[in-house]
């Protein structure tokens, strides 16, 4: 089977309030993976709509992010689901 690994970035600028996931563990499409609080201290949350492993976490709470700053590395499981 191929192997698909998906690089998510980060959507803004903030820092990490709280990191959802870990190396190793399933997420399901759209289930939050991180917490970002922006510098006009919104929330922002993170998901993307892949599910799969997660291979690695590059982010860690408090640390400071751009939209150029990877946040993890997720092997997709390739399935395809949805609903009408």
């Amino acid at each position: 089977m191929k192997e698909v690994l998906e690089q998510v970035y980060s959507p803004c600028y903030g820092s990490i309030k709280d990191v959802l996931i870990g190396e190793d563990s399933y997420v399901y499409e759209w289930e939050p993976l991180f917490l970002i609080e922006t510098e006009d201290k919104e929330l922002v949350e993170v998901a993307v709509g892949i599910s799969g492993t997660i291979k690695i976490v590059d982010t860690k709470p408090g640390q400071e992010v751009t939209p150029y700053s990877r946040l993890t590395v997720l092997q997709d499981d390739l399935l395809i689901t949805g609903s009408d």
